[in-house]
């Protein structure tokens, strides 16, 4: 018997989703869960897969329509009578949804959908995206050889990177990605990016914006990273990053100074009992904030498999609705792209957002125990707080950012 492909409801406050991708097309041969197309809703994007194997025997909505959830979408059969894709289904009348509560983030769904996922030519015998394939042919990088970590061991774009950066002796002789093919004069903007814009704005509007920027000694945490990231992978299973270090720290800070760790509600200020950091991750196709939920809890490696999970879940859309809700602080990193710091705006209802700068070596004035002064070379980073000055003044932003600088450079909890 044909098997109806649905709509799903991603939330008990979700009512309707977009269709960015179908992964198949009729005619084509599905096993049970694997993905068979995408979606995007007011919280997040996510691939949905197959409730059954056999053929995906008719595509009944097509890609950029918007449709309330348990539609019937897509019908998978045994394989006889498949049939072209059927004419794009009108958009059904939106549901009357509640309004995103205060606390929405501005995470926001997938853009149109993108080319199909499965070209032909180099490299068709890995699972991997188009983009990831365009990068791995930027970088001379043979997919074959690279590890997926992705759902049924698809490589993401993280992996090729990851592999450039292990596998080049002279990082910085990798050739550099072409630049991107104008499309036109005129496109309109992704879901994703109208949702990302009108978030900004309100938090503009919402929040009396000011900055403070430190420079922080990152020497002592670089070099114990260097010693240890290996056993920590082979130890544990996961990779050893900067990330929680700089969780750690903004944990142990907060805790000094619960303010910066609030929100506020009309003339009240909310006072939160636990730390959810919410983390940016830079997709392909937008930026989202997935939430670390009592991140105050967690001990070293429970920080580093949290950030580790909710990235990974982010870059192949596996994440839920509540993975994105709930933050109370922000912490964002643009100087993974080589930036050298950043202004970042607050991430509702937050009030305060810290900006990881990249980690680069600098000549600094280093004085001894005996007042003798120095020059040598330190690896340093720039961190900066974005802060409500509603609530947080400048003097009570500057004594936060103090605990989190001598956190960072007298590191001295285990890994």
């Amino acid at each position: 018997m044909p098997t109806d492909v649905v709509m799903p409801q991603m939330g008990e406050s979700i009512f309707e989703g977009t269709i960015t991708k179908w992964l198949k097309k009729p005619g084509d041969k599905v096993q049970r869960d694997e993905p068979l197309f995408e979606i995007s809703t007011d919280k997040v994007d996510a691939e949905i897969p197959a409730p059954a194997s056999g053929v995906l025997q008719e595509i009944k909505v097509s890609e950029g329509n918007t449709v309330q959830v348990n539609t019937v979408v897509g019908v998978i059969g045994d394989g006889a009578g498949a049939s072209a894709p059927a004419p794009a289904k009108a958009a059904s009348p939106p549901v009357a949804a509640p309004a995103p509560p205060a606390s929405a983030k501005k995470e926001a769904p997938a853009p149109p959908a993108a080319p199909p996922a499965h070209e032909e030519g180099e490299d068709s015998d890995v699972r991997s995206s188009p983009l990831v394939r365009k990068l791995a042919r930027e970088y001379s990088v043979d997919l074959a050889k690279v590890s997926g970590t992705g759902t049924g061991g698809r490589v993401t774009k993280q992996d090729v990177l990851d592999y450039v950066e292990h596998q080049a002796s002279a990082p910085a002789a990798a050739p550099r990605p072409a630049p991107a093919t104008i499309p036109g004069d005129l496109v309109p903007m992704s879901q994703m990016r109208k949702i990302i814009a009108q978030r900004m704005i309100e938090s503009r509007r919402t929040s009396a914006h000011v900055h403070c920027m430190f420079a922080v000694d990152m020497t002592r945490i670089v070099n114990l990273r260097n010693k240890h990231k290996n056993s920590f992978e082979q130890r544990h299973g996961v990779r050893l990053t900067f990330m929680p270090f700089f969780v750690r720290a903004a944990i142990i800070a907060l805790q000094q100074y619960p303010v910066v760790n609030a929100s506020l509600e009309g003339d009240n200020v909310r006072y939160h009992k636990h730390v959810n950091a919410g983390i940016a991750v830079a997709l392909d196709w937008g930026l989202i904030v997935p939430v670390l939920k009592n991140a105050d809890e967690l001990n070293f490696l429970g920080l580093q498999r949290g950030i580790t999970d909710l990235g990974e879940r982010a870059r192949t859309k596996k994440l839920m609705p509540t993975d994105v809700e709930g933050a109370t602080f922000t912490i964002t990193n643009p100087g993974q792209f080589g930036a050298v710091f950043g202004l970042p705006i607050i991430n509702q209802p937050n009030v305060a957002i810290m900006g990881v700068g990249g980690i680069t070596k600098q000549p600094m004035v280093i004085t001894d125990k005996d007042g003798t002064d120095s020059i040598a070379i330190r690896s340093v980073v720039h961190l900066t707080l974005g802060y409500d000055h509603r609530i947080i003044d400048g003097a009570l932003a500057d004594q936060f950012m103090v605990v989190v600088k001598k956190t960072l450079e007298n590191w001295s909890e285990e890994v």
